[in-house]
């Protein structure tokens, strides 16, 4: 398995779905039941999309959508109920119609990265169900994160199975 970026590496991004591991999330083994891992990645990737125009009432606003195509999760460490945890997430790139992202669900407590997962997700019109191209200014704001990321001094340790079209 290829080495992806320290918890040093990966703090140094904002910050996003900080909480403890609720008791409610726990497994019959004490930990972060496995189905959780990709909601709380989800929520965090959602919150890293605020200031780039997309609240979370974005469909209300304006009829669009983000919806997931595709995941790809790899587990790395266990979360305990009540560790501390947080979400990082870095944008590798964008199309007409989708983007591509990596998201990191960290365990603060520990300081070590518990989980890692690529994402495509796509603009979609919910009128039609559609996909779309992202809306101008959505357009530009994604493409400048993904320059931001990509100046990072550390590169993304993708699953090589996922890509943008």
């Amino acid at each position: 398995m290829s080495t992806q970026p320290t918890y040093d590496q990966l703090a140094s991004l904002p910050a996003f779905a900080v909480q403890p591991v609720p008791s409610a999330f726990e497994d019959s083994n004490g930990f972060l039941n496995v189905r959780h891992y990709l909601g709380i990645g989800s929520e965090g990737l959602d919150e890293s999309l605020y200031d780039l125009g997309i609240p979370f009432n974005w469909p209300v606003l304006t009829g669009f959508a983000c919806l997931s195509a595709e995941h790809h999760l790899t587990y790395l460490h266990e979360l305990r109920t009540g560790d501390q945890m947080s979400v990082r997430v870095r944008l590798l790139g964008r199309a007409e119609r989708a983007a591509h992202a990596q998201v990191y669900v960290l365990d603060d407590t520990n300081q070590r990265v518990a989980c890692v997962f690529e994402e495509i997700f796509l603009c979609v019109r919910l009128d039609d169900r559609k996909t779309a191209p992202w809306p101008d200014d959505i357009a530009k704001g994604l493409d400048q994160r993904v320059a931001d990321h990509a100046a990072l001094p550390w590169e993304p340790v993708t699953s090589g199975s996922l890509a943008l079209r």
